[in-house]
């Protein structure tokens, strides 16, 4: 191997420090860890299936981070940390990714794993994960050897090591899932043999998933916990209530400020917006870019100037929401604040109105904005709020309701809307979670949450395409910096919020998940005081 690079041999002092904490020198929380008991997850996601590699969001993430292992893990930065991998390095020209597996790990049916079934793993995800910029640059997966994989990828992918992590490329059994089914679809997803600390004994749709303590899991000693129930509760009150009658310890993903703040008062329970660095869930304002009216950039830049983001994140959610000003969370490694902000000016919103032939001297401007169903605060709410905002500025706005997910879905991916709210993730890196709302490659009808705005500027597709090849960290936030601040004069969306995401746990709850993927990571280190 040559010798490594600035940018490379910083991933691999970090593996190697992380190595030290999680492999060989326990840490004073697992010193004195105890060990057994029952974590019970109070949770509102509704998943399909516990198989990660063929499907994205958190209702999957969740237990999946539990079931399946990955080559990576994160803790509270965006440092990577061995986990399946115990080492790795980069080539001199980024391109090659060499990563060394520990020895003696075994599926939960005590067959080894191998280099073998990481490289068919990944291969599955580069198929079949709905996210396929995630591995889009790799031309090969390798295995030389039973502990060694090797990564060849066309051009430099600075974004690889956070793919490599959580619940983006779970580690399959390749014995077990390739059987000739359609991976997709394979019946083995609802209960699969897995590769993380616990193994699935249990999967109710609507009720719960119980995950059992794998005896044989790689890393000595863990996972500390007998056994965690994800309990599925019909919304968030029910789930809340469970808390608080000790039913259950843990609700992660918790974004009714009403709740929050109440469990907030009842001093019983600790509650932290900790845990969502990665995942980055942003509230926003999109626009079809080919309607009419809103194919005039004025016309998208006075209804942006005619909202008051400090009274959605104040008035509407507590205190508790930030505003949202970009495509990033504040969270993100590349935020900037070098972007058009449109701050409330009602002023201004009529005045961009006006030259664009609107309001007063001109015609009514009348609009229609969607919302995702089943989301009172983030969605509903807002969407209420919006067409009170703009009645200010003299723009006519009818709220259309969808009566269920995939009707809303449908009509935002077939361009059926002129604004519609959507909640939508950065999941740690542009290259997966950002670049597919923006490229003018990833207008698809039919497709959600692609370029649904069908937006499309060759300069920010140069400045997205450059910053995702960019090995230079400080470099890449610069090209980020640039296309947030050309998305933003764009205006194809606009930001109002983050969502905000709270997790709640028991006093009994130590070593919660709080890492940048929160509870969407292996919760092996969590344990219960008994």
């Amino acid at each position: 191997m040559t010798p490594i690079p600035a940018f490379s041999r910083r991933f691999l002092l970090a593996g190697a420090v992380a190595l030290t904490a999680l492999g060989t020198a326990p840490s004073l929380s697992a010193q004195e860890a105890q060990t057994g008991g029952t974590l019970v997850v109070a949770s509102v996601q509704k998943p399909r299936h516990l198989n990660a590699a063929v499907q994205s969001g958190i209702a999957t993430g969740v237990p999946a981070a539990q079931i399946f292992a990955t080559l990576l893990r994160y803790g509270e930065d965006f440092e990577p940390q061995p986990y399946l991998a115990e080492s790795w390095e980069f080539s001199d020209d980024s391109k090659v990714l060499t990563l060394t597996l520990r020895s003696g790990a075994t599926f939960h049916d005590g067959q080894p794993i191998t280099a073998e079934d990481v490289v068919w793993s990944l291969g599955v995800v580069k198929e079949n994960h709905p996210f396929s910029s995630m591995l889009e640059p790799v031309e090969a997966f390798e295995a030389p050897d039973p502990q060694t994989v090797v990564i060849r990828m066309k051009q430099p992918h600075p974004a690889i090591l956070l793919v490599l992590s959580s619940a983006l490329t779970p580690i399959l059994p390749k014995h077990v899932f390739d059987d000739g089914q359609d991976i997709k679809s394979n019946p083995k997803n609802n209960l699969p043999v897995g590769s993380g600390p616990f193994k699935v004994t249990a999967f109710e749709p609507g009720q719960h998933i119980i995950l059992e303590r794998h005896d044989g899991f790689f890393l000595e000693g863990r996972p500390y916990l007998d056994r965690i129930v994800i309990r599925q509760y019909q919304d968030a009150n029910s789930g809340v209530l469970a808390l608080e009658s000790g039913e259950a310890q843990l609700f992660p993903l918790l974004d009714s400020t009403r709740l929050i703040r109440r469990l907030e008062k009842s001093g019983a329970m600790t509650v932290t917006d900790q845990g969502y660095a990665g995942i980055g869930p942003v509230n926003w304002l999109a626009f079809n870019t080919k309607s009419p009216a809103l194919s005039d950039v004025r016309v998208r830049q006075a209804v942006a100037h005619a909202i008051d983001r400090d009274f959605v994140t104040k008035a509407l959610h507590s205190g508790l929401s930030k505003p949202a000003v970009e495509p990033v969370v504040q969270g993100s490694p590349f935020y900037t604040e070098e972007v058009e902000r449109y701050d409330f000016d009602l002023d201004k919103a009529k005045a961009l109105l006006a030259e664009a032939g609107f309001g007063e001297g001109g015609e009514t401007l009348k609009l229609r904005i969607d919302y995702i169903p089943d989301n009172e605060e983030q969605q509903r709410a807002i969407a209420e709020y919006v067409k009170a905002a703009l009645a200010k500025a003299g723009v006519e706005v009818t709220v259309r309701a969808s009566p269920d997910f995939p009707t809303w879905a449908q009509r935002v991916a077939s361009y059926d809307f002129d604004m519609t709210m959507d909640q939508v993730f950065n999941w740690g890196d542009p290259v997966i979670g950002v670049n597919r709302t923006y490229l003018c490659s990833n207008i698809r009808e039919g497709i959600i949450w692609s370029n649904t705005q069908q937006y499309c500027n060759e300069d920010v597709d140069k400045l997205l395409n450059e910053a995702g090849v960019e090995p230079d960290l400080a470099r890449r936030k610069e090209l980020y910096a640039q296309a947030f601040k050309q998305i933003t004069t764009d205006i194809p969306i606009h930001f109002i919020n983050e969502v905000p995401y709270h997790t709640v746990w028991s006093q009994a709850v130590q070593n919660p998940p709080v890492s940048i993927w929160g509870a969407m990571g292996p919760m092996d280190e969590v344990w219960l005081k008994q």
